[in-house]
């Protein structure tokens, strides 16, 4: 067995499989792996006090937020004004209570959850230690599922519709969630994995001298998902934080596909079925979210049509595609080109969650447009089932092990890569 000194210096790269010795790397700056270009090890400033005051802040602004007016609406000398905690109530109130428990966990609770968390770990806040090896645990992976930013641009969207029908103003609580958005996604940029789990528990003694360059699968060792801790391929449970795991996701491609086809039955009636309906002088109309962008793109908001277009139509089904397309290389049938493949499972993984814009649209419209025989807005089956066909997606992502793109390849066919981490000042 190697000391245990020496583990931290070594890391195995948790997108590609392969043995980098991390380098010194200078405060203020990043080691980035040379074959996939995934962050190894962020050496932030003051990784403590950074993101403290970020989390504290954000959870300040999120306090604001919910205790005054969001927006308002005035429509006719009638007026209508929201606060964010009304929203989940409205669409309770319409027997909607599965895309109100959605809002609730994605636009408040995780994102204030994983603030909290973060002040608790890299302060090192006295707690038994379960519960601390509990807390870090979830932490990043609940990071995907903090949607704030994304309701702010469902807001936006939902401006732009409302202006057609009557003046909206800002209420006293926007701009405490704006900067709750940015505060927030910042406290999570500032933490580096590797750095709490040294603060937790020191990295197990590895099991032997690693050889660079070389996937790790192929010197019979493996990397815990969860603390990046080096351990042999086959031993399932991690000493270090407990998580128990293969060398490669167990059965990932099957789980994928059954996402994704799942995601994909449901797609067809959720592009169908009406997603909203908007009563006006007592008639009702029920809209798709087809109908909705040809309804933007008529009145010449051609740009916010676009942006629906792209992330409620395009999106969803250009990942669906490219779930499956991971699948087939994955599988050792398609081509060596890992270094696409590998942009394309990125980009999969971060842009799928945006598609929760159009439902987010919904809450703040069904919410907001409360004028009686005027005009009111009403969720419809449609929103719940686009809902379920977003998070699908983002499962059927996450189930995918993106180490299988790269398992085929021979070290001999490329240069050595160079080992130095390729610092980079961005911290």
């Amino acid at each position: 067995m190697c000391a245990a000194d020496q583990a931290h210096k070594w890391s195995l790269c948790p997108q590609c499989d392969l043995t980098v010795k991390l380098p010194a790397v200078p405060v203020g700056s990043r080691a980035r792996c040379p074959r996939c270009h995934t962050t190894l090890l962020a050496n932030w400033q003051e990784p403590r006090r950074r993101p403290t005051g970020y989390a504290i802040s954000a959870l300040f602004m999120l306090v604001l937020a919910n205790l005054f007016p969001f927006i308002n609406m005035h429509v006719a000398g009638l007026s209508s004004q929201i606060s964010l905690l009304e929203i989940p109530q409205v669409m309770d109130r319409e027997d909607y209570r599965s895309l109100a428990t959605l809002f609730l966990l994605f636009v408040q609770g995780i994102p204030a959850f994983c603030m909290i968390t973060i002040i608790l770990l890299v302060n090192n806040v006295r707690m038994p230690h379960n519960l601390r090896l509990g807390l870090a645990r979830i932490l990043f992976q609940l990071r995907s599922w903090g949607m704030a930013e994304i309701f702010m641009a469902g807001v936006l969207v939902s401006f732009v519709k409302l202006m057609a029908y009557g003046e909206i103003g800002l209420g006293s609580s926007f701009w405490p969630w704006c900067l709750f958005c940015v505060l927030h996604l910042r406290a999570f940029q500032c933490v580096d994995r590797r750095w709490v789990w040294q603060r937790i528990d020191p990295m197990p003694p590895l099991p032997k001298v690693p050889q660079a360059g070389i996937s790790g699968l192929k010197q019979g060792l493996r990397s815990c998902p969860c603390c990046t801790a080096i351990l042999p391929a086959a031993q399932l449970a991690c000493p270090r934080c407990g998580v128990k795991a293969h060398a490669r996701r167990k059965h990932s491609l099957q789980w994928t596909l059954a996402l994704l086809i799942t995601s994909v039955m449901l797609y067809i009636p959720s592009n169908i079925m009406p997603i909203m309906v908007t009563e006006t002088l007592g008639s009702q109309y029920p809209s798709n979210i087809m109908a909705g962008v040809i309804l933007l793109w008529s009145d010449g908001s051609w740009p916010v049509a676009l942006v629906i277009f792209i992330a409620s139509i395009m999106v969803p089904s250009l990942k669906m595609l490219a779930i499956a397309w991971l699948c087939w290389h994955g599988s050792g049938r398609g081509g060596r080109d890992d270094e696409k493949m590998h942009v394309v499972y990125e980009v999969v993984e971060f842009v799928g969650r945006w598609s929760m814009i159009d439902v987010f649209v919904i809450a703040v419209l069904s919410a907001l447009v409360r004028m009686g025989r005027l005009m009111s807005v009403y969720p419809a089956p449609g929103a719940l089932l686009f809902a379920m066909v977003v998070i699908l997606t983002m499962f059927a992502a996450m189930t995918f092990d993106p180490r299988l793109l790269w398992d085929r390849q021979r070290e001999t066919e490329r240069k050595e890569p160079r080992l130095d981490g390729q610092p980079s000042r961005d911290c």
